[in-house]
């Protein structure tokens, strides 16, 4: 046995009571009551670790502080030492970020003839993406059509959604899964040839189509090889954008580039920028841990919104219901949603059930909450972390033994290295920090209101409201990722562009500095999370460091 002699008694009690809740029947709660239990346990209704923006677009409007500092951060560069007449790359469409939503629209893109450059901070495909374990959405079964899941999302979102960006995701989804499937994905199936789908919380059907429970692994390994054999497609590992450029007829031209290696920068000239940075997991709101790689520093929100971009619901986060808690190197990491579809349970001290398993993922997160924080009912390890049970061994009790080793191989092989055998063991879970529900506002095609700027996948808002559905974010991915190459491609050409300038960076600073706030502000975008040192390592005596002319400024 793998957990401490003082967590067996709880583990007994799940053991004990695992016949009688395979009978058990916990229904959904009913919508007023879901508003309810969000609004007190739910970290987003915090009044705590929040402030106000100062100056943008969202000025005034209250957001986690953490996504507050990078918004109102000053600018890496110095526009007064960068030549913009320097051009070292000049392009079509440039793609910053390789994630799932980066290299669709870099396919796309070259597929309408477009010559692509995809820069990217860590090595190609290195994203959240790869770490998406649960599968993708799409309405194509009989008994299913889009305007289902069109209504679930839209339910799931608390019908904040932007109706628009819910369709089209709803309407390209079948497409979407035959696009992948057509360039390599292997996609699970039924002994008939058949999609092998998954009914997740908030779904009226089974529609997630999944590769066991490393779906996102197996969708960057097929289009990273695209990528990479495609003509006029080309790529730069380990250099992230810092700065969008703008030209004098007000549209996005380009991007400045640093080397994180030799801190040199590159200046890139593109007739049409996709921002497919992802998340910001890594900033830790609410200070949860995370699920999100070390790159989700919301780098594409601090850039857009400097160029004039507003943001939709940038207050609200999704927190996974099921995060590890133990052991101490796994906290924060996923556990696949795929565990509750396939009937795992969440247990509290007792061996009770918190609540019906098939709850949107802020609901449960609020009961789970509840239960460990005014309950008292959660499990509490050496390092104080507290959670409760995820009871993964039932799945084998429902569906057949061996059920656990074939589709969730990926989760078996992660716990089974600190010795905890989940084919007999549950795992201890609590609320982690999954994704951004918002994001850069933006329209069907994912372009935003400052011409020549397409924000697909995470890194854009609207498409998920107040509260993503499991299977909708690679979805989003896909089909606005897509769609942005699509678009990008036809705008670059016909765009004419004018004379490259950096005024909005002069601008920014400006007023930061009449704010008097610019030396209290860290340099953003973050790019990586320095967990060795404290915030304040970054702030003023960086700012008043002299710099040699050209350099960036990276902490």
């Amino acid at each position: 046995m793998p957990y401490p002699p003082f967590m067996e008694e709880s583990i007994r009690k799940l053991e004990v009571s695992r016949q009688r809740r395979m009978k058990e029947e916990i229904p959904l709660i009913s919508s007023d009551e879901r508003d309810i239990i969000v609004r007190k346990y739910h970290p987003d209704y915090r009044e705590t670790g929040k402030r106000k923006l100062l100056l943008g677009p969202n000025k005034d409007e209250t957001m986690p502080e953490e996504l507050v500092n990078q918004l109102e951060g000053n600018s890496r560069v110095d526009p007064d030492k960068v030549d913009l007449s320097k051009i070292d790359y000049d392009v079509d469409v440039l793609i910053i970020g390789s994630g799932g939503a980066g290299l669709s629209a870099a396919l796309v893109a070259q597929e309408n003839g477009a010559k692509v450059l995809v820069a990217t901070k860590l090595r190609l495909g290195d994203s959240n993406t790869i770490g998406a374990e649960g599968g993708t959405q799409a309405a194509d079964r009989p008994n299913d059509s889009p305007v289902l899941h069109y209504l679930d999302t839209m339910g799931g979102g608390h019908f904040e959604n932007v109706p628009e960006l819910v369709w089209a995701m709803a309407r390209d989804a079948p497409m979407a899964i035959k696009w992948l499937e057509d360039v390599g994905v292997n996609w699970d199936k039924e002994t008939d040839g058949s999609m092998r789908e998954l009914e997740l919380a908030g779904e009226c059907r089974r529609r997630v189509h999944s590769c066991k429970d490393y779906t996102g692994l197996e969708v960057m390994r097929v289009l990273r090889d695209e990528v990479r054999c495609r003509d006029n497609i080309d790529y730069i590992e380990f250099e992230p954008a810092i700065e969008l450029i703008m030209d004098d007829e007000g549209q996005v031209a380009g991007a400045i580039l640093v080397n994180l290696e030799t801190n040199e920068l590159s200046l890139v000239r593109a007739k049409a920028v996709i921002v497919a940075t992802g998340g910001l997991g890594r900033l830790h709101t609410q200070g949860f841990p995370t699920t999100n790689h070390y790159g989700a520093t919301a780098d594409g929100l601090a850039m857009a919104y400097r160029v004039g971009c507003s943001l939709i619901y940038g207050d609200s986060m999704q927190y996974h219901p099921t995060g590890a808690v133990y052991p101490l190197q796994l906290v924060g990491i996923l556990i696949t949603e795929n565990v509750r579809a396939l009937g795992g349970q969440i247990i509290n001290i007792d061996g009770e059930q918190v609540a019906c398993n098939l709850e949107p993922r802020d609901i449960l997160a609020s009961f789970e909450i509840r239960e460990c924080t005014e309950r008292h009912k959660g499990i509490t390890t050496a390092a104080r972390n507290v959670g409760v049970w995820e009871d993964i061994p039932l799945i084998d009790m429902i569906h057949g033994e061996g059920t656990i080793a074939r589709r969730l191989p990926s989760l078996v092989h992660k716990f089974s290295r600190f010795n905890i055998d989940l084919i007999h063991e549950p795992v201890l879970v609590y609320p982690t920090l999954h994704y951004q529900n918002g994001g850069v506002r933006m329209d069907a095609n994912a372009a935003t209101e400052i011409p020549g700027l397409w924000v697909p996948g995470e890194v854009g808002g609207g498409v998920h409201g107040r509260n993503r559905l499991g299977g909708n974010a690679t979805l989003d991915i896909y089909v606005f990722g897509r769609r942005a190459g699509r678009e990008a491609a036809k705008y670059a050409k016909e765009v004419k562009l004018g004379k490259l300038n950096l005024d909005h960076v002069r601008q920014w600073r400006e007023e930061l500095e009449q704010l008097g706030i610019a030396k209290e502000r860290p340099f953003s975008p973050m790019l990586l999370p320095n967990y060795a040192r404290q915030p304040g390592d970054y702030l003023a005596a960086l700012y008043t460091e002299k710099l040699q002319p050209g350099l960036v400024k990276l902490a």
